[in-house]
């Protein structure tokens, strides 16, 4: 069960207003790739980067608030999902301290499903809408990574997974478009195939396979992206 949700505000003077009178309808998750949390909580907050995030999860479970939820922070980036190309003006960003390269720590995950589950009640944001960086800019982006449980949020009903399905023949068109059908941007077979194993198929390797195909059909059908709204 999400732990208690208690929130640090150390504020970044890195935002601006959500643009066309935008409200978040996704979240979007990051790992800081820097050493600390305390090295990434100063970048977040320097405006000499220009960039920030709005909750930072330290390893050990403290959520410090960095851009109030009705600002524009600035995580994102080039991207889409769906159909919407501002990502940063319909999301939330939450960046989870970690380098890239070691295992998210327990007490962080417990804060992030706590945040998670307050921040999808008060929006009305469906588990379909809680997204990788990486899966809205699958060319450029790989965090949070295949060390990240997206399983495990799954079942706290805070994402989605795919059911267990019968594999299917491999098709690169078919592949793509099942993936565009789900909200992935327009971008190579190669790069989408590493974004969407880095979520539902962690470290899995080798050319498009039937369990890939079979994986991708079961989350368009179940969770297509509405292409008018942008929402699931």
């Amino acid at each position: 069960m999400p732990s208690e949700l208690v929130i640090h505000d150390h504020l970044s003077p890195n935002f601006g207003e959500r643009r066309d009178g935008a409200r978040p309808d996704m979240v979007l998750l990051h790992y800081t790739a820097m050493p600390t949390a305390e090295a990434a909580l100063e970048r977040l907050c320097d405006p000499e980067f220009e960039v920030s995030a709005h909750y930072l999860i330290c390893e050990e479970g403290r959520v410090y608030r960095l851009v109030a939820e009705e600002m524009r922070a600035w995580h994102a980036g080039a991207g889409q999902w769906g159909d919407v190309t501002d990502v940063n003006s319909r999301s939330i960003g939450i960046e989870l301290a970690n380098p890239g390269d070691t295992p998210f720590a327990a007490a962080q995950i417990d804060a992030l499903e706590a945040l998670l589950a307050d921040i999808l009640a008060r929006h009305e944001i469906p588990a379909a809408r809680v997204i990788a960086h990486s899966d809205m800019a699958p060319e450029r982006k790989i965090d949070p990574g295949p060390r990240f449980d997206w399983r495990r949020l799954a079942l706290q009903g805070l994402s989605i997974f795919p059911d267990e399905m019968t594999v299917v023949a491999p098709d690169e068109i078919a592949f793509v478009q099942d993936l565009s059908r789900l909200g992935y941007p327009e971008a190579p077979c190669e790069a989408l195939l590493t974004a969407f194993r880095s979520r539902f198929r962690p470290r899995h390797t080798g050319p498009l396979d039937g369990i890939d195909m079979a994986l991708a059909r079961d989350l368009a059908k179940r969770f297509p992206v509405d292409r008018e709204s942008g929402t699931a």
